[in-house]
């Protein structure tokens, strides 16, 4: 077999062009279409959706495009191997000219017909012989929509493409039949598909052990008649491929003399699967297909018997009755549940395989996400009782994996359970029901913590858990513990040291290895919530920490985040945006977590705030133009936001509000508030004025508390203490997405500090305050650097950086020691050690990374060849062996203390390690200042002087006009010389450089690709239909509009400005091509104008490039602005305007009229219309080979 790592890719792009070309095909066939549309009609009554028609439209579109494209991978392997007598695509050797004699007789026989119809003869036969019927039977989503014969024939010669010596690129021929590449495409060929269904396949290894924990015993302790699997997120079958071999082994030695095809259906009678993705399924049934036609010995499927299988696609969450409807006797479950079924389900088949309590083992790797859509996400949470909070999927898969199982009964043995799933549910607050209320009912059997295992395409930590359906049989649980993760990433997986470790010392209890800890845990400590599977010593210093009575919640009379917005693209602003339109009032400061870092708040985020007041809001008027301009574009999407399982207007609330936001934590202005997610713990102290996201909750101590009770504490929750606590009791966060896998180091490993854990952390009874106050100061001090010398009213000059750049410096050391000394006195208020290991001294040295005694330690040992870390060069450190001799003496001594603690106190062994000790990854000064000087350029570039004329009427500017104008300014241009780096500044391309990311284009079709476009006409849509409501009529429901992505636009800084939801928050705007002939800078405007200015300023372009004899062509992109901009121009300037005398939504009309006349250009052409695509760098021609 020849296919290579790179046929996936080149799939993928043919996917996106069938899509494309199914997607023409169904708007061009209005029958197809309206069917469609009364399939998306019934699915929302359903509830099993809440996507928008195009967001919809799209996802079956994909599930097509992908059928066809598989139905061809089918083909293709069976030509190449010879397990079909004819062959329509290509073949190795003469079947590939016998392919082509075929098509061209087909052709001479049907004139009439294309390439499409020729596939579908290939289709045909499959659907004509019993053993492969089911590929392409009623339920295919290949049947929902066909492509063109143009895009048939770009299949098929895909397919047929050799290289220079004609010898095929894709090569299926494989004398063992090998399928496991089809996991592969399933997993990889939509990147869409990908993200929605979660689509991860299960690496071989993995699925032998669960098997190993499940099925062999379960085949052990009862009969083979009548035994049942599933796997009811089988994905592409890799469990139900295991699970096959080995019941056939099990046949095959219970009854030999049976027939070989009997044998093999009864091993296939015993498999069961369901998987939301139809076209998993598919490959799944063409798997198994393959699988038992090698074990029958046959190589013919068209002579091959007619195998039955038990395999639908579906939602397992959905259909079949669950338990709790059984025991209440409800008959009909479509009625209760699910009485609507795509075209693509068997609803008959699906409430068959689902009914719970009839398996005998239940396998499988849920998916790890949370449930996409809003509608099944009503239905899962009334189904699954262990639902709390966040829904996310591994939850109610638990309940269900359990409840498909058989119960224990007289004469029934209990089901067997098992799979790996994320371990997120151990320890973060959704779930507690599921450990406290259904687990503890459950009989555990293992709990192997596999998060420090590196598993091929898992970015989420993991947590393989076996038990089965009946109450515990014992006291204790077997659990695997985890003691380090992966040192990087082992070239054959299965050989990677923790996995190696679980898997040849599972069965021994008390093991106590380098990287894993294998216990019979008592049942008890499962019992409750959170969970804790760490090993090596961890649990013995975590109960240690945990005598302490005192917990932060008897000094907290509350924690958590003080707002949430929902839907941040659409309510974070920034400064300049506000100021630009006036309403810099209606703004309040957001900390995110990401801006919580060491004892400091860096960063400016800001949100619209819909209230009169910081802490006592109450509602602005909804007419108000923060509300009417900014956030109406957004009404139907805010409308539909969900807090504890209603929408806004559910719970009778406007539109426009914030969808949390507790005032009771704004009344005093003193907060500690933290990062939830982060490597390490950082707490810092807030002096009031701001609100709270999420993702940096606030903890509140009682009114009337002072200053000096809230530093006490933040010393000890800064502590490396705290952290290793944190990181015992909170859940890792793992990869950003799908494939990013363990870190390599356990210090690289993000954690989620959320506050239900925070609340619980242990407190020493003393607490140590001067420290903490003295790392306040020094945070504030370096944080008012650079504001001292850059801000709008000073002049930044390169001598007052240089000042301050050294101040930064020392003030970074002096902290890094101090944080030393709180570490050490942490210690000994814990009662860890004995002797008082802080330096009492005025003398304390400053302390550069790499100088503390655990790095010393670290260093010692990688010279030693004993630790391989990449701690130093992350951090841009030097490794240090030595203790420095500039240091005072006694210092010296003390940190000599410190080393031999290190070496001979085990706890503080765990504790001064990497992962617990503060990074200090601070943000590099020459980015820090380059940062603060581009906000000063920028922030006077958006001067009125720059945007508007003489009679104040709106002007774009060339960034060669504004250099000109710039260049008049001697402050601007020293500070342009300062960010730019340059003595002898070259005005225009410093602009240049400046400026260009900080526009974008004005036009819908010069930002977005067509993706986009699809989209933003969904938008226009609704926002159409928000119109004809405000003006009184009754539209019914608004659908809810899809977002965008960073494939939706054309230019990664669009995107960021932009955002999901295509807000502005640029600074300019960008007519691109739109300039004077003889200058070739770009043509920018201000972002501040209103939709009027804007049109106006289009209008004026247009006349401009009119005069110098611009092609009609080149102004089309100009009036599609127009047209664009007219509806909110009608929108909010349909009143008389009493500087033009007139109503500027008549003039703009009659504008727009006017040069769409004059360019004898329609609405269609406007829309139609695309920017030229640059071809440089690239082949003219389609090449997938």
């Amino acid at each position: 077999m020849t296919i290579g790592k790179e046929l996936t890719p080149k799939l993928q792009k043919l996917v996106l062009r069938v899509e494309d070309d199914l997607r023409v095909r169904l708007e061009e066939d209005p029958e197809l279409k309206a069917r469609w549309q009364t399939e998306h009609a019934d699915a929302l009554r359903a509830e099993r959706t809440s996507s928008a028609w195009i967001s919809w439209r799209d996802d079956r579109i994909t599930q097509a495009a992908v059928g066809w494209v598989l139905t061809t991978v089918f083909l293709r392997f069976c030509e190449d191997n010879a397990l079909l007598s004819k062959v329509w695509i290509a073949g190795p050797g003469a079947r590939r000219q016998e392919a082509f004699d075929a098509e061209n007789a087909y052709f001479r026989a049907h004139p009439e017909n294309t390439w499409r119809e020729w596939i579908m003869e290939g289709i045909t036969h499959l659907k004509s012989f019993p053993s492969t019927t089911a590929l392409v039977d009623e339920h295919a989503a290949l049947w929902q929509v066909s492509p063109s014969g143009s895009m048939a024939k770009e299949i098929l010669d895909f397919w047929r493409a050799t290289d220079e010596a004609g010898v095929p690129l894709h090569n299926f021929q494989d004398s063992e039949l090998s399928t496991r590449f089809l996991g592969d495409l399933y997993q990889d060929l939509s990147e869409y598909a990908q993200k929605t269904f979660a689509l991860l396949q299960t690496p071989v290894f993995v699925e032998e052990f669960i098997l190993d924990q499940t099925l062999m015993p379960a085949i052990s302790e009862r009969s083979l008649d009548g035994f049942k699997l599933i796997d009811p997120t089988c994905g592409s079958g890799h469990f139900l491929l295991g699970a096959f071999q080995r019941l056939l082994a099990a046949w095959d030695a219970k009854a030999p003399g049976l027939e070989t095809r009997d044998r093999v259906q009864k091993a296939l009678d015993s498999i069961h699967g369901v998987d939301l993705n139809s076209f998993a399924v598919a490959i799944a049934r063409f798997r198994l297909t393959v699988a038992a036609l090698q074990s029958t010995g046959e190589l013919d499927l068209e002579r091959a018997p007619a195998f039955k299988f038990h395999l639908a696609a579906g939602d397992s969450l959905l259909h079949g009755r669950a338990q709790r409807e059984l025991d209440l006797g409800i008959a009909d479950v479509d009625t209760a549940v699910s009485s609507f079924a795509y075209a693509t389900e068997d609803l008959e088949q699906l409430n068959r395989l689902l009914t719970s309590d009839q398996y005998d083992v239940v396998i499988g790797n849920p998916p790890y996400i949370t449930a996409p859509d809003s509608s099944p996400r009503k239905q899962y949470r009334e189904r699954y009782k262990s639902i709390k909070g966040q829904l996310t999927l591994t939850v109610p898969f638990m309940e269900r994996f359990f409840g498909l199982a058989k119960r224990a009964r007289d004469g029934q043995e209990a089901g067997w359970i098992g799979q790996i799933t994320a371990n997120s549910f151990m320890k973060k607050e959704f779930g507690s029901k599921l450990i406290e209320e259904f687990l503890v009912r459950q009989d555990l059997r293992l709990v192997a913590d596999t998060s420090g295992a590196y598993i091929p395409g898992h970015g989420t930590p993991t947590v393989i858990m076996v038990g089965r359906r009946q109450p515990p049989t014992s006291q204790f649980v077997r659990a695997v513990l985890g003691v380090r993760g992966e040192p990087g990433r082992p070239e054959d997986a299965s050989e990677g040291h923790v996995w190696q470790d679980m898997t040849s010392h599972v069965s021994h209890p008390g093991y106590d290895g380098e990287w894993v800890t294998v216990v019979d845990l008592p049942r008890t400590a499962l019992a409750a919530h959170p969970w804790s599977l760490n090993g090596g010593g961890a649990g013995a210093l975590l109960d240690r920490l945990n005598t302490c009575s005192s917990r932060l919640s008897t000094h907290a009379v509350n924690i958590g985040r003080t707002t949430v917005v929902g839907e941040d693209d659409g309510w974070f602003t920034t400064p300049s945006r506000a100021k630009a339109i006036d309403q810099i009032s209606q703004t309040r400061r957001i900390v995110i977590g990401e801006d919580v870092r060491d004892f400091a708040l860096r960063g400016e985020s800001f949100i619209w705030w819909p209230y009169d007041d910081v802490f006592k809001p109450s509602w602005i008027p909804e007419e108000h133009p923060v509300i009417a301009k900014c956030l109406w574009p957004l009404r139907t999407l805010l409308a539909q936001r969900v807090v504890f399982g209603q929408t806004m207007s559910e719970r009778d609330r406007p539109w426009y509000d914030h969808l949390e936001c507790y005032t009771s934590k704004m009344r005093t202005p003193l907060s500690i508030t933290f990062a939830e997610v982060s490597t390490h713990n950082h707490f810092v102290l807030d002096r009031g004025g701001k609100v709270f996201k999420q993702s940096a909750p606030v903890i509140k101590l009682a009114e009337g508390t002072d200053e000096q009770s809230h530093m006490s504490l933040l010393g000890v929750l800064n502590s490396s203490a705290i952290c290793f606590w944190l990181r015992q009791v909170c859940g890792a966060k793992g990869g950003s997405g799908i494939g990013r896998g363990i870190q390599a180091e356990a210090w690289m490993e993000r954690y989620s500090f959320n506050p239900t854990n925070v609340a619980d952390i242990p407190l020493p009874t003393s607490l140590p305050s001067d420290l903490s106050s003295q790392l306040d100061r020094l945070a504030n001090q370096r944080a008012a650097l650079l504001s001292d010398v850059i801000s709008e009213d000073k002049l930044p000059t390169a001598k007052k950086l240089s000042m301050a750049r050294k101040q930064y410096d020392s003030t970074h050391y002096q902290m890094i020691a101090r944080q030393e000394e709180l570490d050490w006195d942490v210690y000994r208020l814990f009662g860890l050690i004995d002797e008082d290991l802080t330096y009492t001294d005025s003398d304390l040295p400053e302390i550069s990374l790499g100088e503390r005694a655990f790095e010393i330690d670290l260093a010692r040992n990688m010279a030693a060849g004993n630790a391989d870390t990449a701690w130093f060069a992350r951090h841009g450190s030097r490794a240090t062996e030595e203790i420095p001799v500039d240091w005072p003496s006694a210092y010296q001594k003390i940190v000599q203390r410190r080393l031999e603690a290190i070496e001979r106190n085990p706890h503080i062994r765990l504790l001064e390690r990497p992962e617990h000790k503060r990074r200090w990854a601070t943000e590099p000064w020459d980015r820090y200042r380059d940062r603060a000087l581009c906000r000063w350029l920028l922030d006077r570039l958006e001067d009125r002087s720059y945007w508007f004329d003489s009679h104040d009427r709106p002007v774009a500017r060339s960034i060669a006009q504004l250099a000109d104008m710039v260049s008049r300014d001697a402050d601007l241009v020293s500070v342009l010389a300062l960010w730019d780096g340059s003595v002898d500044v070259n005005v225009t391309n410093a602009l240049t450089k400046l400026l260009t990311d900080e526009a974008v284009p004005y036009l819908a079709a010069q930002r977005l690709k067509d993706s986009g476009l699809r989209k933003h006409k969904a938008w226009e849509e609704t926002w159409e239909l928000q119109r004809r409501e405000d003006a009184g009529e009754d539209v019914g429901k608004i659908p809810v509009p899809p977002k965008y992505s960073t494939a939706d636009f054309r230019k990664s800084s669009w995107w960021q400005a932009r955002g999901k939801l295509d807000v502005p928050k640029e600074r300019f705007i960008l007519y691109p091509d739109a300039g004077r002939s003889a200058d070739p800078t770009l043509l920018l405007g201000w972002a501040g104008w209103d939709h009027v200015q804007q049109f106006l300023v289009l209008a004026t372009i247009m006349d401009e490039r009119i005069a110098e004899g611009t092609d009609d062509a080149q102004l089309i992109p100009l009036v599609a602005g127009m047209a664009e901009l007219l509806p909110w121009v009608k929108q909010w300037h349909g009143d008389l305007d009493p500087n033009f005398g007139m109503s500027m939504a008549d003039f703009c009309s009659a504008q727009l009229e006017e040069r769409m006349t004059q360019l004898n250009a329609s609405a269609t052409d406007l829309k139609a219309w695309r920017p030229a695509t640059s071809t440089r760098g690239r082949r003219a021609a389609k090449e997938y080979a």
